[in-house]
């Protein structure tokens, strides 16, 4: 297998010297951030949408977009480095390469509401209102984004033959994402791995999920219930998706993903304050009749 391929053997699909980058009047382009370019910009095109059918101004969501695009950039690249400090610490310049990939979307997301609520309240707007707005924008632009790491050889599962198997040349992908399971398979004297498109099951789900957003978006009862519908939907795939990858970061000091304790707790929280919610509402509903 060539260094560039990539294949579905199972599905027939076998696609040769696919490209990281490609180069523009001598200058590098990365595939990976085109593919966050492109889902940011659906993104934000979305929400704007979105606000317009429902009376909204566009134009302050292509403003809030400025700010929270940029906070979340650092934000996912914070998170990322702190939870692998031990591969970064005696390297600090390799903290601002970002062409190698390296964006933790929890960070990103985390640094996107906070913006949210400091942008609203300097605004003086509803945060809630238009977070429920710009949700639909986000998780699409988080299933384009995914395809970044398909161009990198990255954000894979472990060792899987079945129908959505994929295979990737040992060469191009990061020694410390082959685990000692997947090494143990790989066929003697082949230089691919067989695994998990972990980056497209998530896609898929994310899709889903926008699905989820958009056809209930005309039945919320309260402000920011497609937020929280966000936070269940996203972090139950997560939940289960996070459980098979194999670049998994872990909680200092223990064996523990992060990530699945994060989606455990977004689940969590988005069911208690919806019921919460819902409860209430209904009681204030009743007291005032």
């Amino acid at each position: 297998m060539n260094a560039g391929d990539i294949a579905f053997p199972n599905l027939g699909i076998y696609l040769s010297d696919v490209p990281r980058s490609f180069s523009v009047f001598g200058f590098e382009i990365v595939l990976y951030g085109v593919f966050i370019g492109i889902g940011v910009f659906t993104g934000i095109l979305l929400a704007a949408h979105l606000a317009k059918v429902s009376g909204q101004d566009a134009d302050m969501y292509w403003d809030f977009a400025i700010y929270a695009v940029f906070f979340s950039i650092i934000g996912a690249r914070i998170y990322y480095v702190a939870f692998l400090w031990d591969h970064y610490k005696d390297n600090l310049l390799e903290i601002f390469n970002l062409r190698n990939g390296g964006l933790a979307i929890y960070g990103g997301v985390i640094a996107a509401f906070i913006t949210l609520f400091v942008y609203c309240r300097i605004k003086k707007q509803n945060p809630l209102l238009i977070g429920d707005t710009a949700i639909s924008g986000l998780i699409l632009g988080q299933a384009i984004g995914r395809w970044g790491n398909f161009t990198n050889r990255e954000v894979f599962g472990e060792y899987y033959d079945g129908l959505f198997s994929m295979q990737l040349p040992t060469a191009a992908v990061r020694a410390r994402d082959i685990s000692e399971n997947i090494a143990a398979h790989i066929p003697e004297g082949a230089n691919y791995i067989n695994v998990h498109p972990t980056f497209l099951y998530e896609s898929v789900w994310n899709l889903l999920v926008l699905a989820a957003l958009l056809f209930y978006r005309k039945h919320k009862k309260f402000d920011g219930e497609l937020c929280l519908l966000y936070l269940g939907g996203y972090g139950l795939g997560r939940f289960f998706i996070e459980g098979i990858r194999t670049d998994t970061l872990f909680i200092p000091g223990t064996t523990v993903p992060v990530s699945q304790v994060l989606a455990l707790l977004m689940v969590i929280f988005a069911v208690v304050v919806d019921v919460w919610v819902r409860f209430r509402v209904g009681r204030e509903g009743t007291d005032t009749k």
